[in-house]
C-alpha cells in the first residue's frame, strides 16, 4: 500500500540521486526547508500542483510517486532526456546561489487544499490561489504584492508584517484571519465577507472595499487614508486614530464606533447614519455636515475643525 512514509523515501532518492539538498529543493519549489523534511519523514504529502513541479525539478515522470512504481531510483532506467535533465538540474542548483533569475516566475496554485503550509518569509509570491482552501497557513513577513485570492476559504491564516499591496481578494471568506502591521496600501476587497481579523497597525491606504461584509474586527492603529467602504455591510467595529480622504457610501452600519478620531474630508453618502456612535472624536467642517444630513448622532463629537 502506498503511504506517506512511502512517497516521502521516493522523494528523498530522487532529490539525492541529482545531489540536491532539503533547502536547495525548497528555494526552488517556493516552501520552507521544513515542509521538505516532513515529506520524507512521512508526516505530511504535497498536493497535486506540488507533485507535478517535483516531477519537473527531479527528473522524474508522475508515475514515480505511484504504488505501481517501483521504489528504487535508478537513473539508468530513465530516458536520455531524463538522465540529462537531472544532470542539468543538479549543475544548476550547484550554481544556483550566484545566479539571478530575470524571468518573473508565474505559477498559478489554484484549486490547492493548503492547509498547515509554512509560506513565512518568502519574497516574490506572486502566484495566484485562486479557489483554493487555506486553512491556518503562515505568511509572514511575506511578499505578497499583486497577490489574487479569488472565491477562496482563507481561516486561521498569519499574514503579520506582510505586504500585501495591490493584491485582489475577490468572492473570498475571511475568517479568524491576523493581518497585524501588514501593507495593504493599494488593495481591493470585492465581495469578501470578513469576520474576526485583525487588522492592528495595518496599512490600509488606498483599500477599496466593496459589495462585501466585515464584522467582529480589530481595527486599532490601523491607517485609513484614501480608503473606501461601497456597499459595505459593516458590523462591530471600532475606528480610531485618523481618517483622511476616506469614503463611506451605500453602506450598512451596525454598531459601528468611531472613538478617538480624527475623521477630516471623509465622505458618508448614506440613507442612515444612525447607528454610527462617536466617542471624543473630532471632524473638519465637511464630514460634521455629512454626518449631519445622515442623521447621525454628533454628541460625540467634541470638537469641529475649521
Amino acid at each position: 500500500m502506498l503511504t506517506t512514509k512511502i512517497i516521502g523515501q521516493k522523494i528523498a532518492e530522487a532529490r539525492k540521486k541529482i545531489n540536491l539538498s532539503q533547502a536547495a529543493l525548497a528555494e526552488r519549489l517556493f516552501i520552507s526547508s521544513q515542509a521538505v523534511g516532513k515529506w520524507e519523514r512521512g508526516e505530511s504529502m504535497p498536493d497535486l500542483i506540488t507533485f507535478n513541479r517535483l516531477a519537473e525539478l527531479l527528473g522524474v515522470d508522475l508515475n514515480y510517486f505511484s504504488e505501481n512504481f517501483s521504489s528504487h531510483f535508478n537513473v539508468e532506467s530513465q530516458s536520455e532526456s531524463q538522465v540529462n535533465k537531472s544532470a542539468e538540474i543538479s549543475t544548476q542548483n550547484k550554481k544556483f546561489s550566484g545566479i539571478s533569475n530575470k524571468k518573473k516566475l508565474t505559477w498559478d496554485m489554484s484549486h490547492g487544499n493548503w492547509v498547515d503550509a509554512d509560506f513565512s518569509g518568502l519574497k516574490n509570491l506572486h502566484e495566484k490561489f485562486s479557489a483554493s482552501n487555506m486553512q491556518r497557513c503562515l505568511f509572514i513577513g511575506s511578499d505578497l504584492s499583486e497577490l489574487l485570492l479569488k472565491n477562496n476559504h482563507v481561516e486561521g491564516c498569519d499574514f503579520s508584517a506582510s505586504n500585501i499591496k495591490n493584491s485582489h481578494l475577490q468572492g473570498s471568506y475571511l475568517s479568524n484571519n491576523k493581518f497585524t502591521k501588514c501593507s495593504l496600501r493599494g488593495a481591493v476587497f470585492s465581495g469578501s465577507h470578513i469576520n474576526d481579523c485583525d487588522f492592528n497597525g495595518a496599512d490600509l491606504s488606498g483599500v477599496e472595499f466593496r459589495t462585501g461584509v466585515i464584522t467582529h474586527s480589530m481595527l486599532e492603529k490601523a491607517i485609513w487614508y484614501n480608503t473606501s467602504f461601497t456597499g459595505m455591510q459593516l458590523g462591530n467595529l471600532v475606528f480610531d486614530g485618523t481618517l483622511e480622504d476616506c469614503y463611506f457610501e451605500n453602506c450598512a452600519f451596525d454598531m459601528i464606533t468611531f472613538k478617538n478620531a480624527r475623521i477630516i474630508n471623509t465622505f458618508f453618502k448614506n440613507k442612515s447614519l444612525k447607528r454610527i456612535r462617536f466617542i471624543d472624536c473630532q471632524a473638519d467642517k465637511l464630514t460634521y455636515e455629512f454626518l449631519k444630513l445622515g442623521k447621525a448622532n454628533l454628541n460625540g463629537i467634541s470638537r469641529v475643525i475649521d
